[in-house]
This record gives structure tokens, sequence and C-alpha cells, in this order.
């Protein structure tokens, strides 16, 4: 069961990108220099989900700044199409948000067998395969809805593997509310690019 998260391209200004990889690296080196085993493997782990948090938490301020074109009904629609035509076939779709700027998703791949018919970069990892498919798939049908060309979604995604109930009902918990934390509506049943598979 993964967590995934991936954004528009441009989303995030580069000095932000910056900071946060710098503060992120002065934290990992403080840890490995001071700490072994299980514990060093438990902060190490927690300063992944604090940067995680502070990256999205840019995400959300950024919004007035960076694209925006999954606020476009018709863009939205594109992506969740997608999202659900893959359900079933790569992946059992649990949840998902999509952020004016970024894509909050979690799935479960246990038992799905995927068949990979190239030799590219992707072809043995099916996860990065899954990502690659389904952003390029949307990146063409987005960009001509919008006119555009060019890059739609920035190259790298985040993904966290699930490691038990307690931490899955904690993320799709967040995912809903995202948009509340965002301050762009009261409850997260009000955002219409929401899904939850009770």
């Amino acid at each position: 069961m993964y967590f995934i998260t991936f954004r528009l391209t441009n989303s995030l200004p580069r000095e932000v990108i910056r900071e946060l990889q710098a503060w992120r690296e002065r934290e990992r080196a403080r840890i490995l220099s001071q700490l072994q085993g299980r514990e060093q493997t438990e902060k190490l782990y927690k300063l992944s989900k604090k940067y995680f948090s502070h990256f999205d938490a840019w995400l959300d301020r950024c919004l007035a700044g960076s694209p925006r074109w999954l606020t476009e009904e018709k863009i939205a629609q594109v992506v969740a199409d997608e999202l659900h035509s893959m359900d079933g076939e790569r992946y059992r779709l649990l949840a998902y948000c999509l952020m004016p700027n970024h894509v909050h998703l979690v799935i479960d791949t246990t038992g799905y067998e995927i068949e990979i018919h190239h030799r590219g970069p992707t072809a043995p990892y099916p996860l990065a395969d899954t990502l690659k498919r389904l952003k390029g798939r949307t990146a063409r049908r987005c960009n001509l809805a919008l006119g555009r060309s060019g890059p739609f979604w920035h190259h790298e995604s985040y993904d966290h593997i699930v490691r038990n109930q307690q931490e899955y009902e904690r993320i799709v918990a967040y995912i809903l509310n995202n948009p509340v934390k965002a301050g762009l509506v009261e409850n997260w049943e009000d955002w219409k690019f929401s899904f939850v598979a009770w």
C-alpha cells in the first residue's frame, strides 16, 4: 500500500525546494552522526515524514503563485478519470484528493501482477511505471485541453509505504482534510475532487 504525492510543474519556487532539501540534509547528517541501529532508523523515518509535511505545506502556501490547472473542472476530471481507469488493473484505488497544484493518492498494489511491455528505465519498477503511465496520459490530455505544450507534471513524485492500519487511517484523514487545511473549503465533503473507498 502506497501514499503518493505528485505536483504540477513549477508549483514550488526553486529557492523553497533548495531550503527544504538543505534542512533535510542537515537533519539527516545529524541523525546519522548521533544515532545508530533502530533509533537511527526511526528518526530517519520521522524526518522523512516531517520533510513531506513541510513540503506539502509549501505547496498549499504557493497556490497563488503557481499553476492551478487542477482547479479547472475539465482538467481535474481528466486526472480523476485516469486514476479510476487503472483501478482494478494496476492497483486498488483507496483514496485521492486533487488539490489545485498537486495530487495525493493512496493505492494498494497487493496481488496485482503488472505486465510491462517495454524496456525503459521504469520497467523493473511497477510503481514507477504506473506513475509514468498515469502522468504521461494525463499530461497529454490536460495540455491539449488547456491549449498548451511542455511539461505538465513535475518529474519527481513522493511515495511512502503505508506500514499499518493506523497509519493508513491517518494518511486518508490527512488527504481528505487537505482542502480544509489549505482554506479552500470548510468541510472535506465539499471538495469535489476527493475520493475514498469506504
